[in-house]
């Protein structure tokens, strides 16, 4: 029998401090994992309307705003605070129901939990391509040594 998360926010004064940090450490984890997922559960050729746009990934409760692309050898943090083309907002305990797969986003889109402003066709992306990751298979294989060679080498790029 599998467990769910209990419901949980993160509480405000946590939140005000974290939105005033440098965004950028969460940025770079939030890309690593990404690119850790590119080509493995998280289909290239399907995401590449997604090249060169310019995504803000919210975590509402926390303060978090990651900026980050899609580039041709992988995901990459945004420096510049230009207008997103997509933004994605929920909660963290909503974005971990995702990865848990308690939650679909289908659900947490229509109960207005999972938000998506910008580009429509982006967000349809985003949200088919989260509804039809296997998680599971993200942690199959990864062995530290395999993780550490697409942390130095991301999306499946290769040493000359």
């Amino acid at each position: 029998m599998s467990r769910q998360l209990p419901a949980f926010s993160v509480p405000a004064p946590l939140a005000r401090i974290v939105g005033r940090l440098p965004q950028l450490p969460p940025t770079l984890a939030l890309v690593a994992g990404l690119n850790l997922a590119l080509g493995r559960v998280l289909p290239r050729e399907q995401l590449e309307p997604l090249l060169g746009k310019r995504l803000l990934l919210k975590v509402t409760d926390a303060g978090l705003a990651l900026r980050f692309t899609l580039a041709p050898r992988g995901f990459r943090p945004l420096f510049e605070r230009t207008q997103p083309d997509l933004t994605i907002c929920a909660t963290a305990r909503d974005y971990l129901a995702l990865a848990l797969r308690e939650e679909d986003p289908d659900t947490l889109f229509f109960s207005r939990r999972l938000l998506m402003e910008g580009e429509t066709d982006l967000g349809l992306l985003v949200k088919n391509t989260l509804d039809a990751i296997d998680w599971e298979a993200l942690g199959r294989g990864l062995t530290p040594s395999v993780v550490l060679e697409r942390l130095r080498h991301p999306a499946g790029t290769h040493a000359r």
